[in-house]
């Protein structure tokens, strides 16, 4: 009964996902995708295939179990909840964070050098997911999706310190491994689109019960009309049985008394 309710794609495309994942895995510990292939550098020509395959690629076992949970949660909330615009926001959500973090120069935050590195890892998907469901759930101020949005913040809201480099929190012996780039091209690519769909799939809200799918109202029922049109005589009053009046039979009972 559970399973009827649940949209098919909700379940489908977060294992797809999940197998090109793995599957990009798989490859890389063939050494069939070795080095920087398929990887996103920041304002190198060369990186920006990345676009489209780092998602796909982790640094470790650790690393790919790390997104792996998240990333299909939140894509079986997206489908279930948004079927309508879901498609629309993981392929452009995928392109657009990507290109942002293509864009953002790699700047060492710290001593301001510039540090050229392999982006990979889905961690961006998973922010850029996770700020929309949560945005778009408060922008639209719908009850179902606000209570889907409140459940993000609960088992989600720490990521929001993703988006800041590591070095603000700790002291590091060696640069810290962790893309907080992509994190943050992910939370802004999240609550643009959010704002953009904002009105887009949106229930039309209901104020009258005639704007209700099973309403009925016999007026726009046109048999029903020429069956009144052909058959008045069944629609005439009926006659109507008298009413006894209780003061009439005591004053009956008092005269045969007297």
């Amino acid at each position: 009964m559970l399973l009827k309710s649940i949209n098919f794609r909700a379940l489908l495309v977060p294992f797809i996902m999940l197998a090109l994942m793995w599957a990009g895995y798989l490859f890389q510990n063939l050494g069939l995708v070795e080095g920087c292939n398929g990887a996103l550098i920041p304002l190198m020509p060369q990186g920006l295939k990345g676009i489209l395959f780092a998602p796909l690629l982790h640094g470790s076992f650790d690393h790919i179990v790390g997104n792996s949970l998240p990333i299909a949660i939140l894509l079986f909330l997206l489908f279930e909840f948004y079927p309508k615009i879901a498609v629309r926001i993981f392929l452009i959500g995928w392109i657009a964070s990507g290109l942002l973090v293509w864009m953002l120069p790699p700047i060492d935050i710290v001593t301001g050098a510039w540090n050229y590195s392999c982006i990979i890892g889905a961690s961006g998907l998973v922010y850029m997911l996770a700020f929309f469901i949560f945005f778009s759930g408060v922008f639209r101020w719908n009850m179902k999706l606000l209570t889907i949005s409140m459940v993000v913040a609960l088992y989600y809201g720490s990521l929001i310190w993703g988006i800041f480099p590591e070095e603000f929190f700790s002291q590091l012996e060696e640069p810290s491994r962790i893309s907080w780039q992509s994190h943050l091209a992910g939370s802004i690519t999240g609550v643009i689109l959010a704002i953009i769909f904002r009105k887009i799939g949106e229930e039309k809200k209901r104020k009258y019960i005639w704007e209700y799918p099973n309403y009925y109202n016999e007026r726009d029922d046109k048999m029903w009309q020429q069956y009144i049109a052909n058959h008045p005589e069944d629609f005439e009053e009926l006659p109507q049985l008298k009413q006894e009046n209780i003061w009439e039979y005591l004053d009956e009972i008092r005269k045969r008394e007297q």
